[in-house]
C-alpha cells in the first residue's frame, strides 16, 4: 500500500501572477506527487496546504485538554482536540510523508510547527515513561519515509559547509520525524534562491531531478512489494 500524505508549508501559492513569487518548494514537492503517479498508483493521497491554511497555535486550553484523561473531557476540551485528532489520524494512515518547506530565518515556518505542535502529541504519536530514565519519551508510531523538501535563500547549510551552524531547519526536521514514525528520510534541497545566478539555476535543476528520481524509485520499490505479496 502507499498513502502519501502530503504537507505543503510555504506561504507562498505554487503559481503566481509573477513567476519569480511561486514556490519553489511547493513545485519541486508537487513534481516529486506527479513523478510518483507516473511511475506507480498511489492509493491514498492525503494533502495539507499549511502554509496558506494553517492550523492554529497550541494554546493553555488545549494543553489543558491534552492532559486530561480521555473519560473526563468536556465537551469544550474535546472540541479544543478535533483537529489535532483529524491531523494524526492522517499521520496514522500514511506509509510517505511529504513535506515541503522554505526556510525562513534559518528555521521552519511557524504555519508548519504549529501543524508539528497539533501532531506530536503525548499518548497519540509518544508516550512517557520516568522508568525509562534520562529518554522517558518513546514514539508509538513506526515504519514510516519522510521525503523532506526544502528551499533556501543562501547556501551552505551542511556540515561541514560555511554555514552548517545557522541551520534550523533539516535539524528540526530530523529531530521531529521521530515522533512521526519515521524510519527513513530522505532530503532534497533547492539553494541560492536570494542568489538569482547560475548556482540557483543549477541547485534547482538538481532538485527537480532528484525528485523525479526518487519518486520512481520509491513508487518502484511499492510496485514490486505490492507484486510480491499478490504472488504469494
Amino acid at each position: 500500500m502507499s498513502t502519501i500524505l502530503h504537507i505543503d508549508s510555504s506561504v507562498r501559492a505554487i503559481k503566481n501572477h509573477k513567476p519569480s513569487h511561486n514556490s519553489i518548494s511547493k513545485n519541486i514537492a508537487h513534481q516529486f506527487i506527479e513523478s510518483w503517479q507516473q511511475a506507480g498508483s498511489i492509493d491514498e493521497y492525503i494533502y495539507r496546504d499549511v502554509g496558506i491554511n494553517p492550523p492554529p497555535f497550541i494554546t493553555q486550553d488545549w494543553i489543558g485538554a491534552v492532559f486530561t484523561a480521555e473519560d473526563k473531557r468536556t465537551e469544550a476540551q474535546k472540541q479544543q482536540l478535533v483537529l489535532s485528532d483529524t491531523l494524526i489520524n492522517e499521520l496514522v494512515r500514511a506509509d510517505f510523508i511529504v513535506i515541503s518547506t522554505p526556510m525562513y530565518n534559518y528555521g521552519m515556518p511557524a504555519q508548519l510547527k504549529a501543524w508539528f505542535d497539533q501532531v506530536v502529541r503525548v499518548n497519540k504519536t509518544f508516550d512517557f515513561d520516568l522508568n525509562r530514565g534520562d529518554f522517558p519519551l518513546q514514539p508509538l508510531l513506526s515504519g514510516k519515509t519522510l521525503i523532506a523538501i526544502a528551499s533556501c535563500g543562501e547556501f551552505g547549510f551542511e556540515a561541514p559547509e560555511i554555514r552548517a551552524k545557522s541551520n534550523h531547519l533539516m535539524p528540526h526536521l530530523r529531530t521531529l520525524s521521530r515522533y512521526l514514525g519515521v524510519e527513513t528520510m530522505y532530503e532534497i534541497v533547492s539553494e541560492y534562491q536570494e542568489f538569482a545566478d547560475s548556482r540557483h539555476q543549477a541547485s534547482l535543476r538538481q532538485a527537480y531531478q532528484r525528485a523525479q528520481t526518487l519518486a520512481q524509485e520509491l513508487a518502484g520499490d511499492q510496485q514490486e512489494k505490492q507484486g510480491s505479496i499478490l504472488t504469494a
